[in-house]
C-alpha cells in the first residue's frame, strides 16, 4: 500500500515531515503542532525513530512526522539513515526544516539538502528569544528571498508563536503559496558532484554567503556565559569532581526526601488493605484466596509502589533538570577519551546515564550509538548501572550499616557518598567489562564521536517536574506493576504452600546457603534476589520473610529495627558489603531482559546480559569473603 492510500485509510488527508538538526527544538515543535508529548531533552540523540502525530488546519487532517535529528543526510548514523530514507521515499509531502536560529549557519546543511530532495518546504526558525538574547538578527524576508521558501521565526516553547507556521504549513500544503528553487542556489549542480569533500566545500560556500547577507551579530561574544561554565564543567581538572558532586547531590537529596512519603503510602495502602479484607470476609473468600490475594498480591503490588514511586518522583525531576540544563552532554565529553580507550563508544555515558533511572530506559537509549558491535556492547553492561529500583535497598544497608549516629544531616551525608562510590565502582566495572567484551564476544573498529554541546538553558521548573512523573516515573512504575502481581503470587506460594511441615522457601534458603556461605552471605540473600528478578524493590521484603519465617512479604518499621533483625540473623559488616555488591552487580530484572531481547533480538545478548552481572557479582564476593578470612588468619 502506497503511503497516500495509507494516510488515506487512516483518515489523513496529506503528510508533513519535521525535519531539523539534533537539539534544535523539533520535538518541542511536534508536540506545539500535534498536542503530543514527545520526550525532549536538551542532548542530541533522543529520537532514532520516527514518531507520528495529527494536525488539524481548517478541513483538512495532517499526518505529521517527526524525524529524527540529523546533521547531514549522509547517512553516517542511524538517525540519519531514517531521515534520509524517509525522504527518498516519496516527494509529494511538504518538509518543515526546523533551524536553531542562535546557530543558523550549522544548521543550513541539511536546509539545503531538504531542498535539494524537494521544494515543497518551510524554513522553520525556533529559538528566536534565544538568538535575540545572544544579539542575533536575521532577516527572514531576505532569507526567503535567496531559498525560495517561507521562512518563519517562532519560539517553540511558547505555543502562540506557532499560529503563523502552522497556517503557513497548510498554504503550502494546499498550493496557496508556491515554492521554488532558486538558480542561484544551484543545488542540481552541487548535488551531482561525486566527491564528497567538494561537494561539501560547495554547500559551505553557498551557506557563507546565505548568512553574511542575512544573518547579523550585534555583540562581540554572544556565547560568554556557556564558555565561562564550561571552563569548570568540562575542563580537565574540575569536570569530573564537580560531576561526582551533581550526584551525590542528587543521591542525598533523593535519601533524604524518599523516607516520609513512602511511610505515608504505606499507612495508606495498610488502612485500605484491611478494608479489602474486611470486604472479601463479608462476601465469605475462602481464607486460602483471600490469603493469596491480600498476603500475596495485594502486599506485593502495595510494597512496589510504596517504595519504589517516592525515590522515582524525586530522582526522575532532579535527572531532567539536570538533562534539560544541558549538562548531560558535558558528562559525555569529560568521559569521551576513557569510553575511547576502552573500546566502548562515548555515547554509551549517555545510555548509563539514563539507565541509573531505569536499565530499562538506558537500554533503549542505546539507540543513539551507530556501530552495531558498540551498541551491543552498551545494552548488554547497562544493567551494570544501579537502577532506580535497587535505590530502596542500597539505601537502607548503607543507612543500617555505614550511616547509624546521632545526626541526621550527618547520616544523610554519609549515604550520599557511600552510594557515589558505588556509583564509580559501577563506571568503573561497566569500563573493564566493555573493554573485555570488545576483544571477545563484540569486535569490531572503534567510531568516532561527534557531540554537539548545546546551549546551557533554565529548565521550566514545573513542567519538567510534571514531564518527568508522567513520562517517566508513572511509565516505569506501570511497569513494575505489571510484574509485580504475578511475583506476588509467587511468592506467596513459596512462602505458603509446606512440604513435610515446612515451606518451599526454606527449603530453597538451606538448599543454597552453602553456596551462600562462599560469598559471604545466607541463602535468604540469595533467594531474596532471585524472587527479586520481577521487582527489585521486593528483594528487603523478600529477605525479612525468610528470616521471620513468615508467610507475607514484611516491612521494618525503623532502621533500628532492620539493623536489630540483620545482626541477630548474623549478619556483619562483610556481609553487608557483600549484599551491596550483589545488589550493584546482579542480573537485570524481568522487564529490563524482555526490552534487551526486543531490542535485540537476541536470545544471545540477553543470556550475556544476565550472567555479566552476576558472574561478577559472584567473584568480587568470593574475593572479599577469601581476603576477610585470610586477614582474619593473618592478624
Amino acid at each position: 500500500m502506497s503511503r497516500e492510500a495509507n494516510n488515506a485509510a487512516l483518515g489523513y488527508d496529506a503528510e508533513i515531515a519535521l525535519a531539523g538538526n539534533p537539539n534544535v527544538g523539533k520535538s518541542t515543535v511536534f508536540n506545539a503542532l500535534t498536542g503530543l508529548r514527545q520526550h525532549t531533552g536538551n542532548w542530541s540523540g533522543k529520537t532514532v525513530e520516527n514518531a507520528y502525530g495529527r494536525m488539524r488546519c481548517d478541513d483538512t487532517v495532517y499526518r505529521v512526522v517527526d524525524l529524527p535529528g540529523a546533521y547531514s543526510l549522509n547517512a553516517l548514523s542511524k538517525e540519519e539513515d531514517v531521515a534520509r530514507e524517509y525522504l527518498m521515499d516519496e516527494k509529494d509531502r511538504v518538509i518543515v526544516a526546523v533551524a536553531d536560529a542562535s546557530n543558523l549557519a550549522r544548521n543550513l546543511l541539511l536546509v539545503l539538502e531538504v531542498l535539494s530532495y524537494t521544494e515543497r518546504t518551510v524554513l522553520c526558525l525556533n529559538m528566536m528569544d534565544e538568538a535575540s538574547r545572544k544579539g542575533i538578527v536575521i532577516d527572514c524576508d531576505e532569507l526567503s528571498l535567496r531559498l525560495g521558501v517561507p521562512v518563519v521565526p517562532v519560539c517553540a516553547k511558547k505555543k502562540s508563536t506557532l499560529k503563523s507556521l502552522r497556517e503557513t504549513v497548510h498554504a503550502v500544503a494546499s498550493g496557496d503559496i508556491r515554492t521554488f528553487r532558486v538558480r542561484s542556489l544551484e543545488l542540481d549542480r552541487i548535488m551531482k558532484i561525486e566527491d564528497e569533500g567538494e561537494r561539501s566545500g560547495e554547500l559551505y560556500r553557498k551557506i557563507d554567503e546565505l548568512c553574511r547577507c542575512c544573518v547579523v551579530h550585534t555583540r562581540a561574544d554572544e556565547n560568554i556565559r556557556d564558555r565561562r561554565l564550561d571552563r569548570v564543567l568540562t575542563s580537565k581538572v574540575t569536570g569530573i569532581p564537580v560531576m561526582l558532586l551533581l550526584f551525590g547531590a542528587l543521591f542525598w537529596i533523593t535519601a533524604v526526601g524518599a523516607n516520609y512519603p513512602s511511610a505515608i503510602l504505606s499507612q495508606c495502602f495498610g488502612y485500605l488493605g484491611d478494608q479489602l479484607s474486611a470486604i472479601m470476609i463479608a462476601m465469605h473468600f475462602h481464607p486460602t484466596l483471600q490469603s493469596l490475594l491480600m498476603d500475596g498480591v495485594y502486599t506485593t503490588l502495595t510494597w512496589v509502589v510504596a517504595v519504589m514511586f517516592p525515590p522515582m518522583a524525586i530522582f526522575f525531576p532532579l535527572f531532567s533538570l539536570m538533562e534539560d540544563s544541558g549538562y548531560l552532554p558535558r558528562i559525555a565529553f569529560n568521559m569521551d577519551g576513557v569510553f575511547y580507550r576502552y573500546g566502548a563508544s562515548p555515547k554509551q555515558c549517555l545510555t548509563m546515564a539514563m539507565g541509573i533511572g531505569c536499565n530499562a530506559c538506558g537500554v533503549m537509549g542505546c539507540r543513539i550509538i551507530d556501530k552495531e558491535h558498540e551498541r551491543r556492547i552498551a545494552i548488554v553492561t547497562n544493567a551494570l548501572m544501579p537502577c532506580n529500583g535497587r535505590l530502596p535497598a542500597l539505601l537502607a544497608i548503607i543507612s543500617v550499616f555505614f550511616s547509624m549516629t546521632d545526626s541526621v544531616m550527618l547520616n544523610s551525608l554519609i549515604t550520599a557518598a557511600v552510594m557515589v562510590v558505588l556509583l564509580v565502582l559501577s563506571v568503573i566495572i561497566t569500563l573493564l567489562s566493555s573493554s573485555l567484551l570488545s576483544k571477545t564476544l563484540y569486535r569490531g573498529s572503534k567510531s568516532g564521536f561527534i557531540l554537539e554541546l548545546p546551549p546551557y538553558r533554565r529548565p521550566k521548573i514545573l513542567e519538567t517536574i510534571w514531564r518527568s512523573l508522567a513520562d517517566r516515573a508513572l511509565f516505569v512504575l506501570l511497569r513494575a506493576v505489571y510484574v509485580a502481581i504475578p511475583a506476588g503470587a509467587i511468592i506467596w506460594c513459596i512462602a505458603n504452600i509446606e512440604i513435610h511441615g515446612a515451606s518451599i522457601l526454606s527449603y530453597l534458603v538451606g538448599f543454597f546457603d552453602r553456596f551462600a556461605f562462599i560469598i559471604g552471605v545466607d541463602g535468604a540473600v540469595i533467594m531474596a534476589f532471585l524472587l527479586g528478578f520481577p521487582a527489585n524493590e521486593t528483594v528487603i521484603p523478600v529477605l525479612l520473610m525468610s528470616y521471620l519465617s513468615a508467610s507475607v512479604l514484611t516491612d521494618y518499621s525503623s532502621y533500628d529495627m532492620l539493623h536489630t533483625l540483620l545482626i541477630h540473623n548474623g549478619w556483619t559488616a562483610l556481609t553487608a558489603v557483600c549484599f551491596l555488591t550483589l545488589c550493584l552487580f546482579h542480573f537485570p530484572c524481568s522487564t529490563t531482559c524482555l526490552t534487551i531481547h526486543k531490542e535485540t533480538g537476541s536470545i544471545t545478548d540477553t543470556l550475556t546480559a544476565f550472567l555479566l552481572p552476576t558472574v561478577i557479582g559472584v567473584i568480587l564476593c568470593m574475593l572479599l569473603t577469601a581476603g576477610a578470612t585470610l586477614a582474619r588468619i593473618v592478624f
